[in-house]
């Protein structure tokens, strides 16, 4: 399911691609508008006046983005989505669609009325066909565009690269993708002739629910367009009515340009002259929900913040406001604290549905740029009141995003910027940094984060884990960042001791130890860290020369003491097979005669279990040591062990553990208490030492790491 939804994410950022055209093409058509319409130039204006032949050239020109929006998704797809060759995906889709629109209109000239199609129409209006590059097809749009180019390019990545025999080699590459594309446009033609009409049935009937939902539909549009924004899918929310004829033929930009100057002309209200412009209101929250946030942010932040907040917010607010980027606002409240953000969705969905109830309509998808271009200026003359209204409207929304968030992060204190840990700058995040938190969860990027976090990998001794932690010995410990940033992406906490660094992670450590190793070994960071460079390289290796260290390959000596007194027996001698056969590790058992377990070594309990009969420790140098006190004494469920210690407790040599019921020493069956090294990987070489010990004070393993 995640690699569908990847994949669907991928597939809407390809979508974007053309896109990005229509912004610059929009406000050329806007400009080019305003100084054709006599009302406010007058004879200038008028056709056959050299002022009037100027901006008519000039928006002709701005109109090729709308007229020709098949053709540019087409071209457009392979951009993003071809594994390879991206240029010859281009040609080779341009090519196909083409193919494709001829084999279309050769089957509905024949057998058009079999396929409920009319083909005898003018292209246009409600005849559901098109003018495409000269051919009189089916109006399929945008949606038809991307399907076709999507086909195109799986052939491409599929069948690019293969090798055919040498008498057929001249028809490798682009020549056989083009091939096969040309065979399958066949049946898809025929497919598209036969369901394609239906699909426009069911867009007209859409066309007219949202109509008819009136304010409602207007604010439940807007809501799904910016909650679906982390996962990239709002593309398909908006784009059929704005660049496509989910609403209006065309699409609402390109029906709102063409209609600009009968729009400007009129005096009945925008919502009366085009009520499908409800649809296109989403930029009003990128215009006043910047101020209410930036000030919002600024009251709520430290009093020593407050300047440096602003040095960020002032420039992604106006960046925000000018040009409907918003991109380093919205990903800080996913970063920090998700609940702003669905706060901030409602918030939309309210501000366009009470802006579309005041009569506010038109093409107010992006920033103030846009606006002024493509409303207030041209549209200014007759509709200046529903522009004022449109202001105070917005202000007063600013001020309830203002009120709602600084409530917010105050009741639940969020950290936003400002409100970090003083050590931390106030920064803004982007989408890099929410996909990297988000990827903590079950993929390398936590991992990869991690390691960043270390100071990469020329940073890292060797790594371990236990129940809960993952254990780093680092050479320098300067370079680790603080326990903050690694709260930041998902982690409980840090604990550093010198050079030995605790990342603490939870229970799913295992699967982080296998990842960071992955990462490690092949020098995986994040996109949105920097690698490591030659200053750090430097440091580590003046930290290494300084303390006489050497490198992953140094020796360190050790000693694991006796956890109870009593009689230290080979392994091998404990009767379950279990221990006996080694299948958890290498180690030593003791026979005990006294009533206090102690801890084998320096360290942190990794765990106790429920039934206080098993001990983990992690000891300073990394080694994972089990403490079994008998064999089936999972079965007391408890009872005859008093637990003195509890997961997360730092303890030394000799620390009490446990206390044990003297009725169990004197049973019938001794009990045999193991003692275990887990992570035997570790260890070079290894030593048991049987006979008479004293708890914490006798050594009964020797071991070289």
């Amino acid at each position: 399911m995640k690699g569908v939804m990847q994949k669907v994410q991928r597939f809407g950022g390809a979508m974007f691609t053309p896109v990005l055209l229509f912004s610059f093409a929009g406000i050329m058509v806007g400009l080019s508008t305003l100084f054709l319409n006599e009302s406010i130039f007058g004879t200038m204006a008028s056709d056959g006046n050299l002022w009037y032949q100027f901006w008519f050239m000039i928006q002709e020109g701005a109109w090729m983005v709308f007229r020709q929006m098949p053709l540019l998704f087409v071209i457009g797809l392979p951009i993003g989505l071809a594994k390879k060759q991206n240029a010859r995906c281009v040609l080779e889709a341009f090519v196909i669609y083409i193919t494709f629109q001829y084999f279309l209109a050769s089957i509905l000239k024949f057998w058009g009325p079999s396929f409920g199609v009319d083909y005898t129409l003018e292209a246009g209006g409600t005849s559901g066909l098109a003018m495409i590059c000269g051919i009189k097809t089916l109006d399929a749009g945008m949606f038809g565009a991307l399907i076709i180019s999507g086909i195109v390019v799986w052939i491409h990545n599929r069948y690019f690269d293969k090798e055919l025999p040498d008498w057929l080699g001249i028809f490798s590459g682009s020549s056989f993708v083009v091939i096969i594309g040309f065979f399958v446009m066949i049946p898809v033609a025929f497919i598209f002739a036969g369901v394609w009409p239906k699909v426009q049935e069911a867009i007209y009937m859409l066309q007219d629910f949202f109509k008819a939902s009136g304010t409602a539909g207007v604010g439940l549009y807007a809501f799904c367009e910016k909650i679906l924004l982390p996962t990239g899918l709002h593309h398909f929310i908006y784009a059929p009515f704005t660049l496509d004829s989910a609403v209006v033929p065309g699409g609402i930009e390109a029906y709102w340009a063409l209609h600009l100057n009968e729009f400007a002309n009129s005096t009945a209200s925008l919502k009366e002259l085009f009520p499908a412009g409800g649809f296109e209101l989403f930029g009003n929250a990128k215009v006043f929900a910047p101020i209410g946030i930036t000030l919002a942010f600024y009251t709520t932040a430290k009093r020593e913040k407050r300047k440096q907040v602003l040095a960020l917010m002032i420039p992604a607010a106006l960046t925000a406001m000018l040009t409907g980027i918003t991109e380093p606002i919205e990903f800080t409240f996913l970063f920090v604290a998700p609940v702003l953000f669905v706060v901030h969705a409602l918030l939309c969905a309210c501000i366009n549905a009470v802006m579309y109830l005041v009569g506010v309509s038109g093409a107010f998808g992006n920033g103030l740029i846009a606006w002024l271009s493509l409303n207030w200026i041209p549209l200014g003359k007759n509709h200046w009141q529903t522009y004022v209204l449109q202001v105070v409207v917005g202000l007063i929304f600013a001020a309830i995003w203002f009120l709602v968030f600084r409530f917010l992060i105050k009741k639940f204190n969020f950290l936003t910027p400002g409100r970090e840990e003083d050590d931390q700058d106030a920064k803004l995040y982007t989408k890099k940094d929410y996909k990297a938190k988000k990827a903590g969860e079950n993929d390398l990027g936590y991992a990869a984060q991690i390691l960043a976090y270390l100071g990469g990998k020329d940073n890292i001794i060797d790594v371990t884990n236990c129940a809960t932690r993952l254990r780093v010995n680092v050479r320098n410990a300067d370079l680790v960042r603080p326990e903050a940033d690694f709260k930041r992406i998902g982690s409980h906490g840090l604990s550093k001791n010198g050079t030995a660094i605790q990342v603490i992670v939870g229970l799913k450590v295992p699967k982080v130890r296998e990842q960071f190793e992955e990462c490690l070994e092949k020098n995986i960071l994040p996109d949105a860290e920097i690698r490591p460079d030659e200053e750090i390289r430097e440091k580590t290796a003046q930290t290494d020369q300084e303390e006489g260290k050497t490198n992953r390959d140094g020796n360190c000596r050790g000693c694991l003491y006796a956890p109870l007194s009593g009689k230290a027996i080979a392994l091998e001698e404990v009767p379950d097979d279990v221990f006996s056969k080694k299948v958890m590790g290498e180690g030593i058992a003791v026979i005990p005669d006294g009533e206090t377990v102690v801890s084998p070594a320096a360290g942190e309990i990794a765990v106790v279990a429920e039934t206080n009969h098993a001990y983990a420790v992690v000891t300073d140098d990394g080694l994972e040591v089990l403490v079994h006190i008998g064999l089936e004494t999972v079965n007391l469920r408890g009872r005859g062990f008093t637990a003195l210690v509890s997961p997360g407790d730092k303890v030394k040599a000799g620390t009490p553990l446990c206390k044990i019921d003297s009725a169990l020493l004197t049973g019938e069956t001794p009990l045999y208490t193991p003692v275990i090294i887990t992570n035997m990987d570790e260890i070079k070489e290894f030593k048991a030492i049987e006979g008479n010990v004293t708890a914490g004070k006798t050594c009964i393993i020797q071991y070289t790491k």
